[in-house]
């Protein structure tokens, strides 16, 4: 397109209040920037303009609106957008009438990432503001459609995260977003729709960027699994692991690719993780088949319990109360294996024979009432059986009044 074009643009709508969209609306990509998309985007909402961020006088409709004399600043090189951004978001006076609530912190934060730091030293390759947020078509966080909305965030990340070229020179996996993808984390949040869910900002940061060391990855997991958090404080793994350097949770859950725990890691199955560390036959695996045989028959008399309770309550046998207590027995066992995390028996072991003697109870609760529907059954046999007896003998004692000839 050539500015001869531009010049029709600006004649047909030489009076609107943005003039620079007459233009860029009828230009080639990348160029193009539409009335539609840039409807769309949170500052001309917020009554910004292009002029916001490029300069330049949008109210006139001739080539003098991008004039030095206008502060027409043209193209925002990559090298330059963290500053222009953070001149408007830095500044709490500006912003608060805009958004009383947004913090102003963006830019320092930026600054202490590992994306921020490394642009700092000129390279330009780091993610910068417009590569999250978008350039002429940004939502808010809250938007559905916007690139930092939790559901979005890990996609965002992964456009440089797992392009293995791009990441090459900084010697990192690009594996992250397909580990994710197969993590309890993911599916909470896209299955289940849980936008708590943690997500890539939830643990590294958003504007500050950066992976968790090795000494911090407890207090990362903790701000959501905080009995876990506890229970590791107890443990002796706590001790070793730093002495040796190893980063807490993730050496028996990883990170990106957390999936759901079961009872299996104390196996050793392929889900088993404490031999990776324990040599067979040692007290900590001793341990550890005793407390899998606990947790495995807790698990199991619960089971056994809700399917006589089942029978039972689709006989018709009321075990509301039963069923009720159940809950209480697989709280039990919730918590028995939270405590696992302190790996000291005699505190799980106290939460295992909680849910036994609960599970107990309920099982016989539910052998009980089957007992009675078979007593009632029984008894509505033996009624059943009276009565069709009765009917045969009035039946036969009709037909014989019904032979005697009649008297006179």
């Amino acid at each position: 397109m050539t500015l001869a074009v531009c010049a029709l643009a600006y004649g047909s709508r030489a009076q609107t209040a943005n003039t620079c969209l007459d233009c860029h609306g009828v230009l080639d990509p990348p160029l193009r920037v539409t009335e539609a998309q840039f409807s769309q985007d949170i500052h001309f909402q917020k009554g910004l303009t292009c002029a916001s961020c490029h300069g330049g006088d949008p109210t006139k409709a001739d080539m003098d609106a991008m004039s030095k004399a206008a502060g027409f600043r043209g193209k925002i090189e990559r090298n330059q957008v963290p500053a222009l951004c953070g001149r408007c978001h830095s500044d709490g006076n500006f912003m608060r009438q805009y958004n009383p609530g947004l913090r102003t912190d963006q830019f320092s934060q930026y600054q202490t990432s590992v994306h921020g730091k490394l642009f700092a030293k000129g390279d330009t390759k780091v993610a910068v503001c417009i590569d999250c947020h978008g350039v002429h078509d940004l939502r808010p966080a809250r938007d559905s459609r916007s690139n930092v909305h939790p559901l979005n965030i890990a996609q965002t990340c992964a456009r440089c995260h797992s392009d293995a070229a791009y990441m090459k020179p900084y010697g990192i996996p690009t594996d992250q977003f397909a580990n994710y993808s197969k993590s309890v984390h993911h599916e909470a949040m896209t299955a289940r729709g849980d936008l708590s869910a943690p997500t890539c900002t939830t643990c590294h940061g958003n504007h500050g960027a950066a992976p968790p060391g090795v000494d911090s990855v407890k207090n990362v997991c903790a701000n959501c699994h905080v009995f876990q958090a506890q229970m590791y404080e107890k443990s002796s793994h706590k001790t070793v692991f730093q002495s040796a350097g190893l980063p807490g949770c993730v050496v028996c859950h990883s990170n990106h690719g957390i999936t759901h725990p079961t009872d299996a890691k104390l196996g050793t199955g392929p889900e088993g993780v404490c031999m990776q560390c324990h040599s067979p036959g040692d007290d900590c695996d001793r341990a550890r088949v005793g407390l899998l045989a606990s947790l495995t028959k807790l698990d199991q008399s619960i089971k056994s319990a809700d399917s006589v309770l089942g029978v039972a309550e689709s006989s018709g046998m009321e075990v509301s109360e039963a069923r009720l207590q159940q809950d209480q027995a697989r709280d039990s066992l919730t918590k028995a294996r939270v405590t696992i995390h302190s790996f000291q028996p005699k505190l799980i072991d106290q939460d295992i024979q909680a849910g036994l003697k609960i599970a107990a109870k309920d099982l016989q609760a539910g052998k009980a009432a089957l007992s009675e529907r078979d007593f009632r059954r029984k008894g509505l046999g033996i009624a059943v059986i009276f009565i069709l007896i009765t009917l045969v003998g009035l039946f036969l004692y009709i037909r014989q009044l019904e032979g005697k000839p009649a008297n006179g």
